[in-house]
């Protein structure tokens, strides 16, 4: 079953017929993948441990092992990403956030996947 299109940050987009346009496979995966890592814990009330929180690490002593830690924990949630073989994650500092590259396995398809994207204030 398909989800609501919707990338972190942007607005819901319409397809050709003007209902909400949907997604699925590879994409739907990146999506929520994104989505679990941008998300504070405890913003969804009926899910309080869902999230990295990633935002949040914004202004502290730069960790990248512990970021690294937190963003491979949370991405073994997913099931869009397989176990085997383990994500590569690369987290770079930047002046005001910092820029993360990911390369999984699509957990439905076997395909390499790379999302990457800024966590800015």
């Amino acid at each position: 079953m398909a989800d609501i299109f919707h990338w972190w940050g942007e607005d819901l987009m319409s397809n050709s017929t003007g209902d909400l346009a949907s997604v699925n496979g590879t994409v739907e995966g990146q999506q929520r993948v994104l989505r679990r890592l941008l998300t504070n814990p405890g913003d969804y009330i009926w899910h309080p441990t869902y999230g990295a929180g990633l935002p949040a690490y914004i202004g502290q002593t730069l960790d990248i092992d512990a970021i690294r830690a937190v963003i491979r924990s949370q991405m073994m949630l997913e099931s869009a990403v397989a176990q085997t073989p383990e994500p590569v994650i690369n987290v770079t500092a930047i002046a005001e956030g910092g820029f993360v590259q990911l390369l999984y396995v699509d957990g439905d398809t076997g395909q390499q996947v790379n999302l990457s994207f800024d966590v800015n204030v």
